[in-house]
């Protein structure tokens, strides 16, 4: 049986991660924050990336396959990452880096395919360019780059937010003319599930197959939510319409592991 560690379980990803595969592998994570009930479980390790060396505990436990769902300072990130991935090419082990659609946040007039060139303006896109290209320098089969859109779905983050501006009355950003895909928390472990299964390899994007406007996808998203009188704030960062979608091309999922925006907006209401 796979020996998987999740680094972030106790983060909102990372959690659907460990609950989607726990009863299927020999499943661990880490959490950062003192908490009693991680504390007494037993699948559960504190760590501190900022102050342990995150090799002690992958001697220790000796996983045969690392998820990174990690969140925090990004420079201890990056350095944590790279002592995973040498820990990775010595021992027999792949790692699964949840990376993001902001890796080509400067590419604006087209979607973006796996194997596209990664380019970013924002702190938060390099940075994780910066781990992309750590992992693409070790054999493929060592690796997955699952690339990530916006995730929506019931108890999100995201939902969250558009719950509590709505409650306090303050008005939610929508950007027009920015065109981009989605997908539900649902849909991404599953997919995830898959990718451990089949045992793929290389770089994923794992967003719906289909694109939206963001203001558009706000406002849909708001009406089934049923929030009545929202404000909305409109934000105009481009005058021409502006893309920041990952779409699938070489590594193309199976039909029932593919979803659509429709699907998405749906899954804010499910249980």
């Amino acid at each position: 049986m796979k020996k998987i560690l999740i680094i972030g379980a106790s983060g909102f990803i990372g959690n659907a991660f460990y609950k989607e595969l726990n009863s299927y592998f020999d499943t661990y994570g880490t959490y950062h924050t003192d908490n009693d009930f991680y504390d007494k479980n037993q699948k559960f390790y504190q760590y501190d990336m900022e102050l342990e060396d995150i090799t002690i505990l992958l001697e220790s436990l000796k996983p045969t396959l690392i998820i990174s769902a990690v969140r925090g300072n990004f420079n201890a990130q990056v350095d944590m990452h790279q002592r995973v991935i040498q820990w990775v090419q010595s021992h027999r082990c792949k790692l699964i880096f949840i990376s993001s659609a902001n890796v080509f946040d400067t590419f604006s007039n087209y979607p973006s395919y796996e194997y596209d060139k990664t380019f970013s303006e924002s702190v938060y896109g390099r940075f994780k360019i910066k781990i992309e290209n750590a992992l693409m320098r070790i054999p493929t089969n060592k690796y997955v780059i699952a690339r990530v859109p916006m995730i929506f779905g019931s108890g999100t983050p995201r939902v969250q937010e558009l719950k509590t501006l709505h409650s306090l009355e303050a008005p939610i950003e929508v950007f027009p003319n920015v065109i981009l895909n989605v997908t539900s928390i649902q849909k991404l472990t599953q997919q995830i599930h898959y990718i451990i299964n089949r045992n793929k390899k290389g770089v994923f994007h794992l967003g719906s197959t289909d694109l939206i406007y963001h203001q558009d996808l706000i406002e849909e998203i708001c009406d089934i939510l049923q929030l009545k009188k929202t404000i909305y704030k409109k934000v105009f960062d481009s005058n021409n319409d502006r893309y920041l979608a990952v779409l699938p091309r070489d590594n193309v999922l199976p039909k029932n592991l593919q979803t659509t925006t429709k699907e998405v907006i749906a899954s804010v209401m499910l249980k």
